[in-house]
């Protein structure tokens, strides 16, 4: 594999963004709660804990199921999570309008340095990725972030033409592109509600216009490997003839990516915990939330985070009309965040049909940004 092109660009020892960002700081140590044992912190108490009052009867928890296909969607998910073993589900399922709110709250804190150092490089460095970009792009945004990183990307460029947001959120995803639209009144934006790790539709392409998808976040870091790979090589053959503009979290020390995943505030363990307080407001389970623990340890073997909810305590959980037993100690895994090197990305982009082209990093390594050059619009892809 060739050495990244290094323009002012490249994770290079020199400096790329200026600006000195926080430590992370260690997770409280875990408080006893009497003869109970506290599986990776204390009994949690933040008001996302207090589990929401089921709705009001079986028969309207089932009609209103079978009336809204997310809510079905996340039925089924739970129910085979809860079903198999080992006990696990989609992180998508976090991005309830509360969720979003929650993840907006992680990504403003002080151990949380993902956000902020994309938004770094992302501010230091768009009017390269602009020129690699071209004018009249049409941007696909899968998943609907921040605004900020957006509008930095079309603040840059010549004369986009498009913005298509895709976002399981659909109330998150409106709030988002009405943000967007007042800054930017000049682009068409056609968000489009939907799953991006399934199929969906997305607009026809523009005539005369560059596809180009952004993927900030490393929000593929939560796809194991060879789903990641799935998902590239799909966006090789929908974005031939442009490009994709992806964001993605470095390989670095355990305790740093420790930090981010167990704040001091348990801004994530209320974001992990809101999952079953879902399952209650949505679909009439009765989880106790101070029943269950976050637990988010870095496997530098795997080199990836796994986020679980660990049973503090012999229970039964009860929804659509059925009974499930938990052990103490029974995990259910909601997320794993892949972490990657440079090299190994851009391995994994030429193996998907990708063509790799700059990479922008803060001086830390601690993040990276990626232009990947799709096929030929005539390219049959791979």
């Amino acid at each position: 594999m060739s050495t990244p092109q290094l323009s002012s660009a490249a994770c290079a020892a020199s400096p790329v963004v200026t600006g000195e960002r926080p430590q992370g700081r260690a997770a409280p140590s875990p408080a006893p709660a009497g003869d109970e044992k506290t599986w990776g912190g204390p009994a949690f108490s933040h008001e996302a804990a207090r589990a929401t009052p089921p709705l009001a009867a079986p028969a309207e928890v089932h009609a209103a199921v079978a009336r809204d296909p997310a809510r079905q969607a996340f039925a089924n998910a739970l129910l085979n999570a809860l079903t198999q073993t080992p006990h696990r589900i989609s992180p998508k399922f976090f991005y309830d309008p509360i969720g979003s709110a929650l993840f907006e709250n992680i990504c403003t804190l002080p151990e949380y340095y993902p956000t902020r150092t994309e938004l770094q490089i992302l501010s230091a460095h768009a009017g390269d990725m602009a020129r690699c970009i071209g004018p009249r792009a049409d941007i696909i945004e899968f998943g609907a972030g921040a605004s900020r990183k957006i509008g930095l990307l079309l603040e840059a460029l010549v004369q986009p033409v498009r913005y298509t947001p895709i976002d399981i959120s659909g109330e998150h995803l409106a709030q988002a592109v009405a943000t967007l639209q007042r800054s930017f009144p000049h682009i068409v934006m056609q968000p489009v509600t939907g799953d991006f790790t399934q199929t969906f539709n997305v607009p026809a392409p523009l005539a005369g216009a560059t596809r180009v998808g952004f993927f900030p976040g490393s929000t593929l870091g939560n796809f194991n490997p060879p789903e990641a790979l799935a998902f590239l090589r799909r966006a090789a053959c929908l974005l031939r003839g442009g490009g994709l503009l992806l964001g993605i979290d470095l390989v670095k020390e355990p305790s740093r990516l420790h930090a981010a995943y167990n704040d001091a505030a348990q801004v994530t363990a209320e974001f992990n915990l809101n999952l079953l307080q879902r399952a209650n407001r949505d679909l009439g389970a009765d989880f106790d939330l101070t029943g269950f623990a976050h637990h988010a340890p870095y496997d530098p073997v795997r080199q990836r985070v796994d986020m679980y909810l660990i049973s503090r305590r012999p229970q039964a959980v009860r929804f659509l009309g059925r009974e499930f037993f938990l052990k103490e100690g029974d995990c259910l895994h909601t997320e794993s965040s892949h972490k990657y090197t440079v090299d190994g990305l851009r391995r994994m982009a030429t193996e998907a049909g990708f063509t790799p082209g700059p990479v922008w990093c803060d001086p830390e390594r601690l993040f990276s940004v990626h232009w990947l050059r799709a096929p030929p619009a005539d390219h049959a892809g791979r």
